[in-house]
């Protein structure tokens, strides 16, 4: 009988419920629930959305900023290649010059020791003839010889 009396109770209670519309509250409670949910669920489809679209934005923007850092160091190995064969170049011209410089200096040493070889010589010979003509126009030949060079010389100046 205990039950009897609380199953009464129990519809009693249910039609307390629906007669104060708790059954339509509680479905709108779910439906609001449900509604809030989805809106929930497009929100985080919208931010994935987003968030995929900016990854591929980002992965474009490294893909292209490698692709110019390649680039910026295969044009920097170019010039380093084209900077050493200029500095090869003007190397060899430097080495050239200085060899040139060298040659001439060298040439002109020779010329100038030729030359002074040649007045040492011509000196030499000079006081070897002065040497000799001393010996031999000592005395009346060389008076006379004197004499008749003075006579020459007079005759040409007037």
């Amino acid at each position: 009988m205990d039950t009897f009396w609380v199953g009464v109770a129990l519809v009693i209670f249910l039609a307390i419920l629906v007669k104060f519309g708790v059954p339509g509250a509680i479905v709108k409670a779910l439906d609001a629930r449900g509604e809030k949910v989805a809106q929930e669920l497009a929100e985080a489809r919208r931010l994935r959305q987003e968030a995929e679209k900016l990854l591929a934005e980002y992965d474009a923007k490294r893909k292209a900023a490698e692709a110019e850092a390649a680039e910026i160091v295969s044009s920097a190995n170019e010039e380093a290649k084209r900077l050493a064969a200029e500095a090869e170049v003007k190397l060899a011209d430097f080495v050239a010059r200085r060899t040139k410089a060298a040659e001439e200096k060298i040439a002109q040493a020779e010329s100038q020791a030729e030359a002074e070889v040649r007045a040492a010589a011509a000196e030499a010979a000079t006081k070897a003839a002065e040497s000799i003509l001393r010996g031999q126009m000592a005395g009346k030949a060389g008076e006379a010889a004197f004499a008749a060079g003075l006579n020459e010389v007079k005759a040409k100046l007037n």
